[in-house]
């Protein structure tokens, strides 16, 4: 069996030549075996029609195996000189043959030294995309950040909206004057619950009986 790749001819036909060939010789050989059985039982038959006869079976099945290994050895000899003849001239693609898909090679030729930079050009190319694509991430999560701020402060707008419209409510239009007046008021408040916890804290408890 050969041991050339042929990877052209792979390519070409779907399967190794190899492959094709040891297919073949196993389906010889496994012919082979099945017609020496067919050809013992034969002769087993003819042996039992002939009266008193001196031939055993275990006879007949050894001179069956010498011959089957005589007719082995020769098919071996004559498969081999039949491989070479169909990799040579039916299995095999010839060196200066081209197949359809590779027509761009002969079109655009280029030698190892003269693809490497291309290779080189590939990979710096694959690198940028990949930091494009990293920055183009990074930027909507940032949209994402911004619209929930967004969210916030549009919150944040609205409870100014409300609180100016309660500062209008009593008679304060000016954001300032509206913020002061919440100061005064919330101190107001503060002081009355500072003056009633004094109160109560003065007040006299009653004593239990």
């Amino acid at each position: 069996m050969s041991v050339n790749p042929m990877s052209y001819e792979a390519q070409f036909f779907g399967f190794t030549p190899q492959t094709c060939m040891l297919r073949l010789y196993i389906a010889f050989q496994d012919y082979l075996f099945e017609v020496m059985l067919v050809v013992e039982s034969v002769i087993l038959r003819k042996l039992d029609s002939v009266p008193n006869s001196k031939i055993p079976p275990l006879h007949v099945r050894k001179n069956t195996e010498k011959f089957l290994l005589f007719m082995k050895k020769c098919f071996d000899q004559l498969f081999s000189k039949m491989e070479e003849v169909l990799f040579q001239l039916v299995l095999g693609i010839p060196k200066n043959a081209l197949l359809p898909e590779d027509k761009v090679h002969e079109q655009y030729p280029y030698s190892k030294e003269e693809f490497q930079p291309l290779q080189v050009e590939i990979e710096a190319l694959q690198k940028q995309y990949k930091a494009e694509v990293s920055a183009e991430q990074k930027l909507l999560a940032e949209l994402e950040e911004q619209k929930i701020v967004q969210t916030e402060l549009e919150k944040i707008l609205q409870w100014f909206d409300g609180l100016e419209n309660v500062c209008r409510e009593h008679g304060t239009s000016n954001f300032k004057e509206s913020f002061a007046f919440l100061t005064q008021s919330s101190k107001k408040l503060q002081d009355v619950l500072e003056e009633v916890e004094k109160k109560n804290s003065n007040f006299p408890k009653s004593s239990s009986n």
